[in-house]
């Protein structure tokens, strides 16, 4: 089961961290953007090639690890 077609890793991409279709935009840089009081709307601006929905499965899949739980994502 996949988290999202959006999130994916490759080791050839940021050291295989969980990126954001495969684009040099990490999960990480996305939920610690937000953590120190970034907008979506600001990261949306920063980012634009960058979706809505990206980050919110950013997100989606940042709950997932603190819940415990992993999963396969896209390569």
């Amino acid at each position: 089961m996949l988290v999202s077609p959006r999130i994916t890793t490759n080791p050839e991409v940021m050291g295989g961290k969980p990126c954001i279709r495969g684009m040099r935009v990490t999960v990480g840089m996305i939920v610690e953007a937000l953590a120190a009081g970034r907008t979506v709307n600001g990261l949306l601006s920063d980012f634009p090639y960058l979706e809505e929905q990206d980050v919110r499965e950013a997100l989606a899949y940042a709950a997932s690890l603190a819940q415990g739980r992993e999963f396969p994502l896209a390569s």
